[in-house]
């Protein structure tokens, strides 16, 4: 397919001026306010001697400081190297080295603690970083005002610039830094605010971090789309509901672990909410979107990664409820293809047969930012990225399974562990399932279920009599546990249940037997 002329990320603020780019309870800030703001941010950037293809990082929470950076940013063909909030001083060095930072941007004070005593620390151990700046309050615009009357450089921000980057999940080694460029950002951010069917006016809830892949393409997407963001710096379902209703929201993309409670909040006037973007993270996405649909909200299963972007695919907003759950769909960009192959033959294989999801197009990664080996393995030389996640497909559509690292091979069968954890699930006192497994030597991998409960516990054998009953054999696991919750961790992108320790813990369980 042809690609579309370059578009740089300003004219995501083109048309509608004064429609809010940014607004929440205390403040409404319009686009061409934000891209004022944002060539003051690039002069500054440039004074403090910043050139094309230097990189910055942004350690700060969700505001219009980072938004600002970003576009500034753009201006200059700089590199913005997005830093968790969460991440502790030797995470956030890491990322400084491998990114070869030259200026980290950092909140005086952060949840209790000086952040900026860690950026001295930081500066004084980090050969790379030569320069620190300060933001006493990340929700509003920094005003620059002793930088405004200073010039720009005559070049401005290309096509090929790498532009943003993002953390990879580290499950194989340190993260890596998936780098893209300035025209595949603007390109993927309009091809979702379609597929979203986005439009002016509407209102987007932004709960997601804007240093994660999730937040970040969401809040560019509703830019493209002439419509406001609605920033929240930490996400609570009590106050998403309140700004939902508040701020007449029509759209939210997060996690099912998010937005189960918030659904759930008694008299919550969902009335402006048309449409939700689902990750399925903790399994609730089918119960989730069929309790959406009483309420009059679709809500849609999505899929995507820091080397491909997030809302790489969606549902259809049309189709039943049991496929609009599912993690996948079908690609934003007709210019994104997908394909499905043999993990050792690296061959394509039938419509229908599970393998590892291959992605091409516009939306992959540049490269692994200073990591020139990682690029070459993960692809080919055809452009097709590797992505470790086994899934099925039928034409353009396709149905995310799992990590292939987390699929098991269970007496000579491959298992998804979410065709069991969907069994479990079916048993009435059963809230939540996940399946992990055990390799034992001479055996195999061995199944493991954990479930929460919404009922009184049945019993381990109640509920292993379901799984025989609904299910072939093989696929019958070992051991069901009970757990009060399941060990998540809060991450950029949302809450993620923590499969390291549930491995951990079904061990323990094989080997106490």
């Amino acid at each position: 397919m042809t690609q579309s002329p370059f578009e740089n990320l300003a004219s995501l603020l083109a048309g509608h001026p004064n429609a809010a780019a940014l607004r929440d309870e205390h403040q409404s800030l319009g686009r061409e306010q934000l891209l004022l703001a944002a060539g003051h941010a690039a002069r500054a950037l440039h004074h403090l001697g910043l050139k094309r293809g230097d990189a910055l990082a942004v350690w700060l929470p969700n505001g219009a400081t980072w938004l600002q950076l970003l576009f500034a940013a753009a201006q200059l063909g700089l590199l913005v190297v997005p830093v968790s909030t969460r991440y502790k001083p030797a995470e956030v060095g890491h990322l400084l080295k491998v990114s070869r930072a030259r200026l980290l941007v950092h909140p005086g004070r952060f949840l209790g603690e000086d952040r900026g005593e860690v950026a001295q620390a930081l500066l004084a151990e980090t050969p790379t970083l030569e320069q620190l700046l300060t933001v006493d309050d990340a929700s509003g615009l920094m005003p620059f005002e002793r930088t405004r009357t200073l010039p720009l450089p005559a070049q401005t921000g290309q096509a090929g610039d790498l532009l943003c980057c993002f953390s990879t999940s580290g499950t194989t080694g340190p993260p890596k830094l998936a780098a893209h460029n300035h025209a595949s950002i603007t390109r993927h951010a309009l091809q979702v605010a379609r597929a979203m069917d986005l439009r002016p006016g509407d209102a987007m809830l932004c709960a997601l971090p804007l240093f994660g892949v999730f937040g970040f393409m969401t809040a560019l997407a509703t830019l493209a789309a002439g419509a406001s963001c609605v920033l929240m710096p930490v996400f609570d379902a009590g106050a998403a509901a309140q700004l939902i209703a508040g701020q007449h929201i029509s759209h939210a993309v997060g996690a099912d672990s998010m937005f189960d409670p918030m659904l759930k909040i008694p008299r919550a006037d969902f009335t402006s909410l048309r449409h939700l973007a689902l990750a399925d993270f903790a399994g609730l996405s089918l119960q989730l979107t069929q309790q959406a649909d009483v309420i009059g909200i679709r809500s849609s299963g999505t899929y995507g990664s820091s080397e491909v972007f997030s809302l790489v695919a969606l549902q259809d907003w049309q189709a039943p409820a049991e496929q609009r759950a599912l993690a996948g769909g079908t690609p934003v960009d007709p210019a994104i293809e997908i394909r499905v192959v043999d993990p050792q033959t690296r061959l394509p294989v039938p419509d229908g047969q599970a393998g590892e999801l291959q992605i091409r197009g516009p939306n992959v990664l540049a490269q692994y930012l200073n990591n020139p080996e990682a690029t070459a393995r993960a692809l080919d030389a055809d452009g097709w990225f590797s992505s470790g996640d086994l899934a099925t497909a039928q034409g353009r559509r396709f149905h995310y399974l799992a990590r292939i690292g987390d699929s098991l091979r269970l007496r000579g069968y491959l298992v998804n562990p979410a065709d069991i954890e969907a069994c479990l699930m079916q048993h009435p006192a059963v809230a939540g399932a996940q399946v992990v497994g055990v390799k034992v030597a001479g055996v195999g991998d061995q199944a493991i279920a954990f479930v929460v409960l919404a009922k009184p516990d049945p019993g381990e054998d109640v509920l292993l009599a379901h799984c025989r009953q609904h299910m072939a054999s093989y696929k019958v696991p070992q051991r069901v546990q009970v757990l009060p919750a399941f060990p998540s961790l809060d991450g950029p992108n949302g809450v993620k249940i923590q499969k390291r320790l549930l491995r951990e813990m079904a061990s323990d369980l094989l080997a106490a037997r």
